[in-house]
């Protein structure tokens, strides 16, 4: 499978502590990549070597299939928001992206107003930023990291310390720019449940690894209400499911079956497995959340 971006074991590492340990992502073009991890998890420090901002100590990333040196002249096509933008307060929204504009050498006629009408700023007008919201902040440095018509943009935390209508304001934002043109994003947070419904792919970060990578499919089938079932024999178990006619199950390792549908019907699954010589161990009902998913993966309690 060819990826926009790889990262092969990439480590930055600070007197003896290890920020980032061997972390190993893999976004493809059109991904909405969701990298989630608690505050100090190592998201910015992995990000920053991405853009180009810091230098790994080992390891390396490709971009385009390129990798080494080589990669470094294909970082105009990569557009970064790192923690908070970096905006002129006493100049509007134009004034600031043209300042951008002339820095990255984009010189074409109405590329100002067209960003600006991308991100939702188009009646901004010579207000300052300094009188702007978060929201709209937020939506400027998105706009500044789409100059020069990027294919990877990198947004740490970009909803931090929104209120609900900047988050929905940057959420709408985003997934329009993914559908529209095409572009790939790479989205830190620590808020799950918020970057759950923007992400399509996920690589979950504890302690400056990376953990697991997986779809918002894999992720929701993790996290779905289900059944959990463990009998003394799983495979004739399947066998009795299907004869009462239950076909959405899935048998998660040796010892555990999970179930998708009749989940009130735990009595008469029992009752059928016992009908057959079956013993049951365990059956309960699971509803896990993003969060709680999360914490069981990483083992304790955390800010997220």
């Amino acid at each position: 499978m060819e990826y926009l971006l790889t990262t092969n074991g990439l480590t930055k590492q600070y007197g003896r502590h290890k920020a980032v340990n061997a972390a190993d992502i893999h976004v493809k073009r059109g991904d909405i990549y969701g990298l989630i991890g608690r505050n100090g998890a190592g998201k910015t420090t992995l990000l920053k070597m991405i853009s180009g901002l810091a230098k790994p100590t080992d390891g390396g990333f490709s971009f385009f299939g390129k990798s080494g040196k080589e990669v470094y002249g294909y970082m105009s096509r990569i557009g970064a928001l790192i923690e908070a933008p970096g905006l002129y307060p006493n100049l509007s929204a134009a004034q600031n992206l043209k300042l951008k504009c002339l820095a990255a050498g984009v010189r074409r006629n109405g590329i100002i107003e067209e960003l600006l009408g991308t991100v939702g700023l188009a009646s901004a007008g010579k207000k300052k930023v300094r009188n702007f919201s978060l929201g709209m902040k937020q939506r400027l440095g998105i706009a500044l990291a789409l100059v020069g018509d990027p294919d990877l943009i990198i947004l740490d935390e970009p909803i931090n310390g929104l209120d609900p209508q900047g988050i929905a304001e940057v959420r709408e934002t985003l997934a329009r720019l993914n559908k529209e043109k095409n572009i790939t994003f790479i989205i830190s947070s620590h808020i799950l449940e918020e970057l759950s419904k923007t992400a399509t792919v996920y690589g979950i970060m504890h302690n400056g690894v990376i953990l697991q990578e997986m779809t918002r499919d894999e992720l929701l089938e993790k996290c779905s209400e289900r059944i959990e079932l463990k009998a003394d024999d799983t495979a004739m178990a399947c066998t009795v499911l299907e004869k009462i006619g239950i076909t959405e199950y899935k048998v998660a390792d040796a010892d555990t079956i999970q179930i998708f549908e009749r989940l009130n019907d735990s009595g008469d699954i029992t009752s059928a497995l016992a009908s057959d010589g079956i013993k049951t161990l365990e059956i309960s009902l699971k509803n896990e959340s993003l969060e709680d998913y999360y914490l069981n993966l990483t083992g304790g309690k955390s800010d997220v």
